[in-house]
């Protein structure tokens, strides 16, 4: 299987557990990577046959802006849970970063491996 990706896909929103978190938006960082067959796109250069990082990338923004989650947990399995359904993927790898977490810290986050069958 190939692999298509997403790295360090920007999205400010409400997320966290203290409420001086749910008072403002915050920077959260995304990493994705997507098992694909690609040659069938490739072969006939035809974007509806490929796993469009674009559409996937417009739903992750669309979707953590939504509705406001406390947990980055939370976030990142339903955004699992979005790809694997919509989208034509067997396999999903999801690191969220979230940089104001711990002033100490560069970055702190989740990462997670979910695959159809697990969902």
């Amino acid at each position: 299987m190939d692999k298509v990706f997403i790295s360090q896909l920007h999205v400010d929103t409400i997320i966290g557990v203290y409420d001086f978190e749910k008072e403002s938006k915050q920077s959260l960082y995304f990493d994705v990577e997507m098992l694909s067959d690609i040659k069938p796109a490739a072969v006939n250069d035809d974007i509806n046959l490929a796993l469009d990082y674009a559409k996937v990338s417009e739903r992750i923004i669309e979707h953590s802006t939504a509705k406001p989650v406390e947990l980055l947990e939370t976030l990142v399995e339903q955004l699992a849970h979005i790809i694997l359904t919509e989208f034509n993927t067997p396999q999903v790898t999801i690191r969220v970063s979230k940089p104001a977490a711990v002033a100490q810290a560069q970055t702190v986050g989740v990462e997670i491996t979910r695959t159809k069958a697990s969902i």
